[in-house]
């Protein structure tokens, strides 16, 4: 029972201090583990509207005066959709208030599903769903599940052919979700294929592969499609004729989607190359989000990745003889996380209404006990929500989404000097900076000011521009913005920026709530180019051991922009 006090405690905490999910993993004094307490409250939050419903319409708030409105929803939820039902004791007092009532709550349960003419549970849920959005006026996004081929073990044809056979092609996301309600209780597979990212592909929210052998075995990653955008934009359109040259570094890796994305692009351009040798150094400052992060890898078989365990991005010594061959630098760290996809992330619940409680007739017989609250009282959950503190290199995905401007400010100043320290990487020619935020000052706010630093400057960094971009992304249309402002009536961030057009068309975003059926996110590339460098030191030749040279000199500048031609042909076709 400690499961639902939990849960209960855990949704009437104040939220701030990281993700919904992260705070429950992070929570002090649970009793119940927080993957049972998360999967609860996400799965009772999809049913809310109908349960309550329910409840009303049993009266068993009106009897049972153990019951809150929210205990009594999570109560009923697994009473009535779990498949082990309540999980307590047949004897434990909160059970028993609940399977009192048990035929009248199926009872209205099962009038709630025949109401809208569905046959089964499955397609109820679809139904209900639907209505919610409607309901919130999200009906018209299309947020489907995105799907990664892992091309180091497999390909897009052989997975079309195998996990996706019974998938009927489609042309437009919006086509992913069900029209109607028939629909709905009829769902067809459906897939589209992405046409800016190579071997993504999309298919209807709902569907689950984790039961999959392509899923097991590593041939499928389940990863949203803004998420693909660094390490393509890093790595390009290259093929056998023409792969990579260097090493890479993923600076803030865990869990790893970006790093093993990394390693699947590298294996395509490498098909029939058993000579490469190429490395992937991948990273994080948390000892066990490197775990996580080894485990991906593993997974998806990338046998050219080397996880530095604990390993702060910052802490590396660019100079570092192990690091001499790195080329492109992948960064994704710690942000606010404002645009991720219901970032506060608290699940609103529509609850039952608290009805005056009425005490049952008595018969005259004795009580065996005092009808108190002894055991709902007594396990009252003392959890506490936790406040993770994600470290500087955590990949985003974990970050803190409160609007701050003070820590929106420290964010962009960490942001910036561990793009900085990218930077003077003695033979980087191309690093990506990406954040899954929609704030001006952590993106092309960033942008800027890399762009101003020194070693920008003495190196010959500039931004990758469009035209230079990988075809898929050349043709993405959502570009950098000059100006945040508030929306009117409320109250965040706002700022400007000083960025060439050119710059702000270099400059790749998504947004939430658009027919792309992504959250927030932004990316830019950046390349070593010498014709830009004040006092740069020239990118030396990986295969052979010659001095760092000046690139003052126009003899110099020819030669180094010759040089930096010769490794990296740009990301057109």
């Amino acid at each position: 029972m400690s499961l639902y006090f939990d849960a209960v405690a855990i949704l009437t905490a104040p939220s701030s201090g990281g993700s919904f999910k992260s705070r429950i993993y992070s929570a002090r004094n649970l009793r119940a583990s927080p993957a049972q307490i998360y999967a609860l409250i996400t799965e009772a939050a999809k049913w809310d509207t109908v349960l309550a419903d329910v409840i009303d319409k049993s009266g068993i708030l009106s009897l049972e005066r153990k019951l809150s409105p929210l205990l009594a929803l999570l109560l009923v939820h697994d009473h009535l959709l779990a498949k082990k039902g309540i999980a307590a004791p047949a004897t434990h007092t909160l059970r028993q208030t609940v399977e009192r009532h048990k035929a009248r709550l199926k009872a209205e349960f099962t009038k709630a599903r025949v109401r809208r003419g569905c046959a089964s549970v499955e397609q109820f849920k679809a139904v209900v769903i639907r209505e919610k959005r409607l309901a919130d006026g999200t009906s018209h996004f299309v947020y489907p599940r995105w799907v990664r081929i892992n091309n180091i073990r497999t390909t897009l044809e052989e997975q079309l052919s195998t996990t996706f056979k019974s998938y009927r092609r489609v042309d437009t996301l919006a086509e992913l979700a069900p029209e109607d309600e028939l629909e709905s209780r009829k769902p067809e597979p459906r897939l589209f294929i992405d046409p800016n990212i190579p071997d993504l592909v999309a298919v209807p929210f709902g569907a689950d592969f984790t039961a999959s052998s392509a899923y097991k075995n590593g041939e499928i990653i389940l990863q949203d499609k803004a998420s693909c955008f660094p390490a393509y934009l890093l790595l390009g359109d290259r093929g056998p004729s023409d792969p990579w040259e260097g090493d890479l570094v993923d600076g803030c890796a865990a869990p790893g989607n970006k790093t093993t994305h990394l390693a699947s692009l590298l294996a395509k351009q490498q098909k029939g190359n058993k000579n490469s040798n190429q490395r992937i150094f991948s990273m994080d400052a948390s000892t066990v989000r490197s775990r996580t992060l080894q485990k991906m890898v593993g997974l998806a078989g990338a046998d050219s990745v080397t996880v530095l365990q604990g390993q702060d991005f910052l802490a590396l010594d660019p100079e570092d003889e192990q690091f001499e061959k790195v080329t492109g630098l992948l960064l994704d760290p710690s942000c606010s996380g404002s645009g991720i996809i219901g970032r506060d992330d608290v699940p609103q619940f529509t609850l039952p209404v608290a009805a005056a409680y009425k005490a049952p007739k008595s018969h005259g017989k004795k009580r065996k006990r005092p009808d108190n609250d002894d055991e709902a009282i007594g396990e009252q959950s003392k959890a506490t929500m936790g406040n993770p503190q994600a470290e500087p290199t955590d990949e985003n995905d974990i970050a803190d989404g409160t609007i701050d401007p003070e820590r929106l400010t420290k964010l962009s100043s960490i942001q910036a000097r561990i793009v900085e320290h990218a930077l003077r990487f003695s033979n980087a020619t191309h690093v990506t900076y990406s954040t899954c935020s929609i704030h001006l000052i952590e993106n092309e706010g960033v942008v800027a000011r890399i762009l101003n630093s020194q070693v920008a400057k003495e190196r010959g960094w500039r931004l990758l521009r469009r035209d230079e971009q990988p075809e898929g992304l050349r043709r993405w249309q959502k570009r950098g913005v000059r100006e945040e402002r508030p929306t009117e009536g409320e109250t965040g961030p706002s700022g400007t920026v000083d960025l060439s057009e050119e710059a702000l068309e270099a400059c790749i975003r998504s947004w939430q709530g658009d027919a792309e059926g992504l959250g927030g996110f932004f990316v830019a590339g950046f390349i070593r180019d010498p014709a830009h460098a004040v006092t740069a030191v020239r990118v030396k030749d990986l295969g052979h051991d010659e001095h760092p040279e000046s690139v003052g000199s126009d003899e110099s500048d020819e030669d180094g922009k010759d040089k930096d031609d010769e490794e990296w042909g740009g990301f057109s076709d």
